[in-house]
C-alpha cells in the first residue's frame, strides 16, 4: 500500500514537473516566434522592393536599347573583323603601301582629303543629296562600295539591268587587267559618258566609272564580295587593289545615323509614338503594384514547420514518384534514382561508406567478382538511358549485378 502511495506521488511529481517545463517552453517559443516574426516581415518587403527595383531598372534598359538609333557601321567597316566587314580588305591595302585612314564624321573626312587621295565610302543614307554631292566634290577620286537607286540617280551613272552571275573585267582600264573573274552581285546598264566593267553578255556592267567634275567615281555593289567571309572568293581581293591601291592615300568614310542631316526622314523617337494616356497608365499601375506588394507583405510571416496530420508511408511515396517519372517518360531521372539506390545496397554489402562514390562502388564489386571494372564503372555511373528500352536494359543488369554480390558475399561467409 505504501509503495502504491510512493509511486502514485512520484508520477503526480513528475507529471506536474512536466506541466511547468511545457509552460514554460510554450512561453519561450511563443516569445522567440513572435519576435522572429517582425524582423522576417522585414526581410519580405525589403525583397519585394529589390524586386520592383530591378524590374523598374529592366524598363528603363528596355527603353534605351528601343530607342538606340540602328548602327550604319556594319557594311564593310573596315575596322570589323566580323564576317560583314572589311577589315581583311584594308589590311590587304595597307600591305601594297597605301594609308588608309577611317574617318567617322563628313568634316573629318574633308579634314583628311589630300590631292590625289581617294574617298571610300558605301551608300551615305544618312546624308541629302546636297552633302553628298559636296562631299564627292573634295576629293580627286571616289569609290562607292554599295549601290543604291538614289545614288545612280544622283551621280547620273545609268539605270538597273537585270542578269547576274560570273563577269570577266574587259574594259579599257589597265589596274583592272588581272582581276580575273567575279560574281556580280548588282548589274547596270551604262550611261553614254561612263565606262562599264565586268560586263554581262547583255552589256550590262558590274561596275560603272565616270568622271564627275574632275572628281573620277567607280560605282559597284560589293557589299558580299569585299566583305571579310568572301573576300578570298574568285578575283574579289583583285578588284579590291584595283579599286582601292591605285593611290597612296586612302580616306574611308564610316557613315552614321548621328552624322547625317536628313532631319525630315529620321526615325520617329518612341515618346512620340506612345500615346498620351500610357506613361500615365504605366505609373499608376506601378503604383498600384508596389500597394499591393506592401500589403499583401505585411500580412506573410515567417515560415512555421507543421507536422502532418497522417502518416504517409515510404512505400506509397516511392509508388508516387515512380508513377510521376512514368508519367513524365524522363528515362534519365528514372535511371539515376536506380542507380542511386543499387549504389547505396551495394555499398552496405561490400562494407563501404554510405557516401563512397559510383568508383569506389565499381572498385570494390569487381575486385568481389572479379570482373573488369570498367564495365561496372558506366554501369554504375554511366551515360542516362535515351529510352524506356535502354532504362529496362539498365535496371536488368543492375539487378544482376546486386544478385551476383549478394552470392558472392555468401560463398565467402559459408563455412
Amino acid at each position: 500500500m505504501s509503495t502504491t502511495t510512493s509511486s502514485t506521488a512520484l508520477s503526480s511529481t513528475s507529471l506536474s514537473g512536466t506541466t511547468t517545463s511545457s509552460a514554460s517552453l510554450s512561453s519561450d517559443t511563443l516569445g522567440s516566434t513572435a519576435a522572429a516574426r517582425r524582423p522576417g516581415r522585414r526581410r519580405n518587403v525589403l525583397g519585394w522592393l529589390l524586386v520592383v527595383v530591378m524590374l523598374v531598372g529592366i524598363a528603363l534598359l528596355s527603353l534605351r536599347l528601343v530607342t538606340t538609333a540602328p548602327s550604319l557601321e556594319g557594311v564593310l567597316n573596315p575596322e570589323s573583323p566580323a564576317p560583314g566587314g572589311a577589315k581583311a580588305l584594308a589590311e590587304l591595302v595597307r600591305e601594297q603601301g597605301t594609308e588608309v585612314e577611317v574617318v567617322r564624321s563628313r568634316a573629318a573626312a574633308v579634314a583628311a582629303l589630300e590631292p590625289g587621295s581617294a574617298l571610300v565610302l558605301t551608300d551615305p543614307v544618312a546624308l541629302t543629296d546636297d552633302t553628298v554631292l559636296d562631299l564627292l566634290d573634295e576629293a580627286d577620286r571616289v569609290v562607292l562600295l554599295s549601290t543604291s537607286a538614289r545614288m545612280l540617280e544622283l551621280l547620273e551613272l545609268g539605270s538597273d539591268a537585270g542578269g547576274l552571275g560570273a563577269v570577266e573585267a574587259s574594259c579599257d582600264h589597265a589596274e583592272f587587267a588581272e582581276t580575273g573573274s567575279v560574281e556580280a552581285e548588282r548589274m547596270f546598264d551604262p550611261a553614254d559618258d561612263v565606262d562599264g566593267c565586268f560586263r554581262g553578255a547583255d552589256g550590262s556592267a558590274a561596275l560603272l566609272i565616270a568622271d564627275r567634275d574632275g572628281t573620277k567615281v567607280s560605282f559597284i555593289e560589293a557589299t558580299r564580295m569585299l566583305s571579310n567571309r568572301h573576300l578570298a572568293d574568285d578575283g574579289n581581293a583583285a578588284l579590291g587593289l584595283a579599286l582601292l591601291a591605285q593611290t597612296d592615300h586612302v580616306v574611308w568614310y564610316i557613315g552614321s545615323l548621328g552624322d547625317g542631316d536628313r532631319v525630315a526622314d529620321a526615325p520617329a523617337t518612341l515618346g512620340e509614338l506612345t500615346p498620351a494616356w500610357l506613361t500615365p497608365a504605366i505609373l499608376l499601375l506601378l503604383i498600384a503594384g508596389i500597394a499591393a506588394i506592401w500589403w499583401r507583405g505585411a500580412r506573410f510571416g515567417p515560415l512555421v514547420a507543421e507536422s502532418l496530420p497522417v502518416t504517409v508511408r515510404a512505400s506509397e511515396t516511392m509508388h508516387g514518384r515512380a508513377r510521376l517519372t512514368a508519367k513524365a517518360a524522363d528515362a534519365s531521372h528514372a535511371a539515376a534514382a536506380i542507380r542511386a539506390g543499387t549504389r547505396a545496397r551495394l555499398a552496405r554489402r561490400l562494407a563501404l561508406s554510405p557516401r563512397a562514390t559510383a568508383v569506389e562502388i565499381a572498385d570494390a564489386a569487381s575486385d568481389r567478382l572479379g570482373v573488369p571494372r570498367g564495365s561496372l564503372h558506366d554501369l554504375l555511373g554511366g551515360a542516362p538511358p535515351a529510352d524506356d528500352r535502354e532504362l529496362i536494359e539498365l535496371a536488368r543488369r543492375l539487378a544482376e549485378l546486386e544478385t551476383a554480390v549478394e552470392a558472392a558475399h555468401t560463398e565467402r561467409n559459408r563455412p
